[in-house]
């Protein structure tokens, strides 16, 4: 299978630049699993969508503000995504002007008022093309909350702004550590959690932290050349076992967003038995993938050739996904992080 069999031509203004004014707003396209049927519906219905004695899996990572800003020793700014702490406490960072980086420059982190609140070397260029800040001292999370930006993906045509540090969060986002959000997420509201609460149906947190590779295309030509990042996750003892007991008694497990299907998928063996634990995943899913766990999932629409229009391709059929990603189109249905979602469900029996 070939990257171009997923491209599509998507009009620009459909690109979300900004959220909807008020949370909750979104439509949601309602999408048979297997047969393919579509509906038009609005965040607002979800509840009452849901399977009844299904369980709600969600990702509760908490987005940093990862971009940051250092200064040359020649004063020229260079832009820094923090993407992840190594256990020598170096960082490893995407960065701007990569090539012009070189091993033993020192950067300087700076306020607004610029007064040097850290300092940092280039101490090495990783095999991904990453690179590894040294930093005089142990950074912690008040770095990043003093001088930090949202990482808003690239497709968002302006400069973050202070809304964005709440809306591009999710309400239940607790572990912080992602480059980006878990955008399939953004979409509720503590009402719409409450309202599914209230149909006796269990809301269950896993965490998988969004890097890098959320933001790279794939370049290879054939599917199977292409090589993810590597993304920490965590599965709590209480939340496998209720997962498990869930799925031995034949109830529905729901995926808010495809970081919490990565999440599942990856750490469920072959007997189908979720781990508890700590664990990185390079989880690769296109069509042809036999999922082990997920049997729903709720997720935003994504862009050309992407490995997360892969992953829900796989999910449903690439038909199917292809069919209704048209008719979002004709409908002027929003995409990416702060568009509308989709909910591809496998219906009961």
């Amino acid at each position: 299978m070939q990257t171009k069999d997923f491209y599509f031509d998507l009009p620009p203004q459909l690109i979300a630049q900004e959220p909807v004014e008020h949370r909750g707003d979104e439509k949601l396209l309602l999408l048979d699993r297997f047969s393919g049927v579509y509906e038009d519906k609005l965040i607002s219905d979800f509840p009452s969508l849901l399977p009844q004695n299904s369980i709600l899996v969600v990702n509760n990572s908490k987005v940093r503000k990862a971009r940051v800003f250092g200064e040359t020793e020649h004063g020229g700014l260079v832009e820094f995504l923090f993407l992840e702490e190594n256990t020598d406490n170096t960082w490893n960072c995407m960065v701007t002007k990569a090539k012009k980086q070189t091993v033993g420059r020192v950067y300087q982190f700076k306020d607004q008022e610029g007064n040097v609140i850290e300092e940092a070397t280039l101490v090495k260029t990783n095999e991904d093309g990453t690179k590894c800040l040294s930093f005089n001292k142990i950074i912690d999370e008040s770095f990043f909350s003093k001088l930090g930006h949202v990482p808003l993906p690239p497709y968002i045509k302006r400069e973050d702004k202070f809304s964005d540090e709440s809306r591009y969060q999710t309400v239940y986002a607790k572990k912080e550590g992602s480059v980006a959000a878990p955008t399939a997420g953004l979409h509720f509201t503590p009402a719409i959690l409450e309202a599914i609460r209230q149909r006796n149906i269990e809301i269950l947190e896993v965490t998988l932290h969004v890097g890098a590779g959320t933001f790279l295309p794939v370049r290879s030509e054939n599917l199977e050349d292409h090589h993810m990042h590597f993304e920490r996750y965590e599965v709590s003892k209480e939340v496998a076992e209720k997962l498990n007991k869930a799925k031995s008694e034949h109830k529905q497990i729901i995926a808010v967003g495809t970081t919490s299907v990565r999440t599942l998928e990856s750490a469920t063996n072959e007997e189908g038995v979720l781990q508890a634990g700590i664990g990185r995943t390079g989880i690769f899913i296109y069509p042809g993938y036999k999922f082990k766990f997920v049997d729903s999932l709720l997720t935003n629409f994504h862009t050309p050739e992407s490995t997360l229009l892969m992953l829900v391709s796989a999910f449903s059929t690439k038909d199917n996904i292809m069919k209704a990603y048209h008719h979002a189109i004709e409908e002027e249905y929003h995409f990416f992080s702060y568009g509308d979602a989709m909910f591809i469900r496998k219906l009961e029996g």
